[in-house]
């Protein structure tokens, strides 16, 4: 016996169809990540990178290498997502691995001189057309803002 309210299928009509469409700030958020990594996938493509690549390698420059708990975390995906997405990386020789000396569980990631190199040619590009995009819109850091306090 299913604990779920029964509803009428006949309610489901084209007028709901087009009310989500308009109304649904998932879609909406979707559709717009969408926009945004291609337009930086074109941008960033002669470097021979992605914009997903991007925000990893950038997610890795810092005084000290994080561990990939926390690199996830950051970038909102699970570790197995993040441990796929680092294999080509690491293939290209971008980015390093190496287990924490204090606990040999725990895996720490670091860019390597050769995926510095890489960050270093994108961030005039991923400046540029940040700038240019950012121009498109009425107020970009409350856009920002709200991002973020989605994605609490």
């Amino acid at each position: 016996m299913s604990t779920q309210p029964s509803h009428d299928p006949s309610s489901l009509t084209f007028a709901t169809t087009l009310m989500v469409r308009d109304a649904c700030l998932c879609l909406h958020a979707q559709r717009a990540a969408r926009a945004l990594a291609r337009l930086f996938d074109i941008a960033l493509k002669p470097i021979g990178i992605s914009s997903g690549q991007f925000s990893l390698l950038m997610s890795l420059n810092r005084p000290k290498p994080p561990n990939l708990g926390s690199v996830a975390a950051l970038l909102a995906m699970d570790r197995t997502t993040l441990t796929a997405n680092l294999k080509p990386l690491e293939r290209r020789e971008l980015v390093a691995t190496a287990h924490d000396a204090a606990d040999k569980r725990v895996r720490l990631l670091s860019l390597t001189p050769a995926g510095r190199a890489v960050l270093a040619e994108a961030l005039p590009i991923w400046k540029r057309l940040h700038a240019e995009i950012e121009t498109e819109l009425q107020d970009p850091g409350r856009l920002r803002a709200d991002l973020v306090q989605l994605s609490r």
